[in-house]
């Protein structure tokens, strides 16, 4: 088996313990994840499969490690003969298109910096990422808004030298399927100063801050085997299996789940190109080709157990994980209720991989993150930076006075400043908050800057939504502080109903009523708003600090009492 290459010891574990005590990756001097796992496949398993994809047009493409090999070498020789060599930073905009495979394992074959990026970028956004990052070269599916949007952000961009269309023929884009067919199958791995090493950087991501410009993070080549732990121990990939993580590719949970770990541990990856999420077509195509692994945000969840989940014949699910943002246990009971599968959370940044989650071997408590991931030294600490005790929320921190954890960032691209202020004192602050319980798990309770101060009270919003989407009417909902003269702060749920439901000043009572029945008294909803939709990230993160500010900059907030 491939994965025994890099773990060291024993690869099963009979406990939570023994798992965090004992598990150790083997860093090989030189690794390279497209020649050492994929290419590796290639030549001892070529027939092995890799990559499931399908559209919602019905299109199909299933591709072996050899085909991914053969793809991915004229993919390099594509990139070369335009110019992109060791160091040079290449965005790619190409949703779930199966190409996303061949460019991202071509570009770390010559040892170019990939920076995936979403197809929802606007101009502004592109000229950020564009100067920040110095890219060089665009790929971008044939979407016309997004390439409009990249080639309106071009005059600002100065470093954009080619931009290539994964599609039809546009002008000003080299074609890439055009070129692809008459490209050699062959590539050379580079050796000596033309070979990426371990500490070079290979993929860039853009966080999805709530506020302020986005933070350039860099990952070096040993970052995939970071996702070992990811994908093994957490989401519990079958070898030979085929694992499914909704993630569009422009984010790094795509990574987290679309192919270092999977195929580390021997599982096939599915790709679902879908143009808009339709929780029935997911569930479908899921019973179609029988997924065996799923990962995705509580999100789709809510969406999923809306529908009759006894319809879809998911007999081949077999594990089933949850990431992006915190769960609701309502979600969890739910998901059981319906599939008899235990929903196992999981915390981590774009910054790190698998943190804190819920590994084989431990039951989960519903709405808990789990326990600390092996090779991470995790603490909770106050204000003062003092450790907290159990029950005491704080910051969630990581500890690396004994080094950094494989899988860890190396670093705020082009900031030393920044980098330097994220590793200061040894400790790495996530802005976190959390607390642990007697029985050592973790329970989530908010961003530091979405806290919401009441009546000397300190009152975390996700502990209410969690309360208020147990009411049938309520899909989503955010919970924010208003400012108030009397008591600092007032909370307030901003929601979207569930379809049959309309917003009035009854339902509004009514849910105000619910949560003063099942939630201390000082925690519920003075302050109601209905809304269409809840304003987010482009990576579909709530952005509360968007309703913060509007409350603040109006004189009235349209809501119930």
């Amino acid at each position: 088996m491939l994965l025994d290459k890099f773990v060291n010891g024993n690869k099963t574990y009979t406990s939570y313990e023994d798992l965090k005590n004992q598990f150790s990756i083997l860093i090989p001097e030189s690794f390279n994840f497209a020649y050492d796992v994929a290419d590796e496949y290639a030549r001892t398993e070529p027939s092995r499969k890799a990559l499931v994809w399908c559209d919602d047009a019905g299109d199909e493409r299933i591709f072996t490690f050899q085909d991914l090999k053969t793809a991915s070498d004229k993919t390099a020789n594509f990139l070369v003969n335009h110019g992109i060599k060791k160091g040079d930073a290449v965005m790619l905009i190409l949703r779930r298109r199966y190409e996303f495979w061949f460019f991202l394992l071509a570009l770390h074959k010559i040892g170019a910096i990939a920076v995936p990026a979403t197809h929802m970028l606007l101009k502004s956004d592109l000229e950020y990422r564009n100067n920040a990052a110095g890219i060089k070269m665009i790929v971008a599916l044939d979407e016309p808004d997004s390439q409009e949007q990249v080639e309106q952000s071009l005059a600002a961009s100065p470093t954009v030298q080619q931009l290539v269309t994964v599609g039809p023929e546009r002008t000003g884009w080299i074609n890439f399927h055009e070129e692809y067919d008459s490209l050699s199958a062959d590539f050379l791995r580079p050796s000596g100063d033309s070979a990426a090493g371990n500490h070079d950087i290979m993929l860039l991501y853009f966080t999805s801050g709530t506020s302020g410009y986005p933070k350039m993070v860099q990952h070096d080549f040993t970052y995939p085997l970071g996702h070992i732990v990811t994908a093994k121990y957490w989401q519990n990939v079958v070898d030979g299996g085929l694992h499914l993580t909704v993630a569009e590719t422009g984010w790094a949970k795509a990574v987290w789940g679309k192919i270092y770990g999977q195929w580390l541990a021997g599982s096939a990856v599915f790709a679902y190109d879908m143009l808009s999420f339709v929780p029935g077509k997911l569930l479908e195509k899921m019973a179609q080709y029988k997924v065996t692994t799923f990962c995705a945000p509580p999100t789709v969840y809510r969406y999923l157990i809306k529908h009759d989940l006894s319809k879809y014949d998911l007999s081949s699910l077999v594990y089933c994980t949850t990431a992006g943002e915190a769960l609701n246990a309502e979600v969890y009971n739910r998901f059981y209720e319906q599939t008899g599968l235990k929903m196992k959370e999981g915390y981590g940044q774009t910054e790190l991989t698998l943190t804190i989650g819920n590994f084989a071997g431990m039951e989960p408590k519903p709405g808990s993150m789990g326990k600390p991931a092996p090779g991470y030294r995790i603490d909770i600490v106050n204000g003062n930076g003092e450790s907290c005790k159990a029950g005491e929320t704080g910051e969630i921190v990581i500890r690396l006075d004994q080094g950094h954890p494989f899988g860890m960032f190396a670093g705020y691209y082009h900031d030393d400043e920044l980098t330097a202020a994220a590793f200061a004192g040894d400790l790495y602050h996530t802005g976190d908050t959390a607390y642990y319980d007697e029985d050592g798990y973790f329970w989530f309770v908010g961003r530091i800057d979405d806290m919401i101060k009441s009546a000397g009270y300190r009152i975390s919003p996700f502990e209410v939504e969690s309360t208020l989407l147990q009411h049938p009417a309520v899909l989503e909902c955010a919970v924010t502080g208003v400012s108030d003269a009397k008591r600092n702060q007032i909370v307030k749920a901003t929601i979207v109903l569930a379809s049959g439901y309309e917003p009035s000043q009854k339902l509004a009572q009514e849910i105000q009523d619910y949560a003063k029945h099942v939630t201390a008294a000082y925690k519920y909803p003075r302050l109601i708003e209905f809304v269409p939709e809840l304003p987010k990230t482009i990576s579909g993160k709530i952005r509360r600090v968007e309703i913060r500010e509007k409350d603040n900059g109006s004189s009235t907030v349209s809501t119930v009492e």
